[in-house]
């Protein structure tokens, strides 16, 4: 694909047109009259929602704002980012945090970011509604898609980063169980999953209720998601318990109710646990204090940032 060369390119016919072509490729969902020149920043502006695609990001380098950005906006020259899952879709508008401002000159999009001051892309489109932005200063290349907020796949997006989702919050405390048979996970009543690798988790007895800032964490473990194959809203995850109990692996079909609650099918005993997420972690821009309270403060945890997840496809285990 080439290079988006806009400015320079003008609709010279005396009608109203639904698309343009730009180097080969299409632009239709634009209206642009007699002499009106096709810019970069009109294009980039014309999404609500750009996500980004980080498992198709390419290089050797990092732009820490869009390794963490879940979505990142280009409105009126105010550039905006969806660093969290949680409260997505409700946050500035479903913009997100306003995070820095941008500008375009060509086909280079120009962006000031609060934290990470200036980067320099060159856009390059791949589809009607996709790009690929490469620094122009360092070996990295982001792939994002764009959306508007009325047709964005909100379920898709907690599927495919559910990872991140479950570490958005403190603690999971269980809130409810049903059905199946007594067995030893009846006794966990706190679970927590931290950024570390993406594959660590804690569990806790204490007792329902107890201040999350209290919890004494009595096991810790390995976690793994996996998908079930033919299925989008389902997922395996796998508990792996660092004892040496004979029981120490643990299988869950795990469903997301909403951004703040989750249902986990407990394989081998047929019972329902439902968990409620307690403190929640709101990733913004740099503070002094790390603090977190059940209510939705604002903190950025640093050491969190999106990486490439692979998982594995499995068959529905019942």
């Amino acid at each position: 694909m080439k290079p988006l060369k806009l400015l320079f390119l003008y609709i010279t016919t005396s009608v109203m047109i639904s698309s343009c072509v730009v180097q080969n490729e299409v632009i239709d969902h634009i209206d642009y009259t007699e002499n009106t020149p096709f810019s970069l920043s009109q294009y980039v502006s014309s999404y609500d929602l750009w996500y980004v695609d980080y498992n198709s990001t390419t290089g050797t380098n990092e732009i820490p704002f869009l390794s963490k950005a879940f979505t990142v906006s280009f409105l009126n020259g105010n550039m905006y980012a969806n660093n969290n899952i949680v409260d997505i879709g409700k946050t500035g508008n479903g913009l997100g945090v306003l995070v820095g401002n941008y500008q375009a000159n060509g086909s280079v999009l120009q962006t000031n970011h609060t934290l990470d001051n200036q980067h320099d892309f060159e856009v390059i489109q791949l589809s009607e509604n996709e790009i690929r932005i490469d620094d122009l200063h360092q070996n990295i290349s982001y792939f994002l898609t764009g959306y508007q907020r009325d047709n964005f796949d909100y379920d898709k997006l907690f599927y495919e980063n559910i990872e991140y989702l479950l570490q958005e919050y403190v603690a999971w405390e269980k809130i409810d169980e049903n059905g199946g048979y007594e067995n030893p996970f009846d006794t966990e009543n706190f679970l927590q999953f931290t950024p570390e690798n993406d594959v660590t988790f804690y569990s806790s007895h204490d007792f329902l209720g107890t201040n999350i800032d209290f919890i004494k964490w009595d096991y810790v473990g390995a976690y793994e998601i996996a998908t079930i194959k033919g299925y989008n809203d389902l997922l395996l995850l796998t508990l792996n318990y660092n004892t040496n109990a004979i029981d120490s692996v643990e299988k869950f079909e795990l469903k997301i109710i909403n951004d703040q609650t989750i249902s986990l099918y407990h394989i081998s005993s047929k019972t329902t646990y439902t968990f409620l997420g307690k403190g929640f972690i709101q990733h913004l821009r740099s503070s002094t204090k790390n603090t977190v309270n059940t209510a939705k403060n604002s903190v950025r945890n640093n050491s969190r940032k999106r990486t490439k997840i692979q998982r594995k496809i499995v068959d529905k285990q019942n």
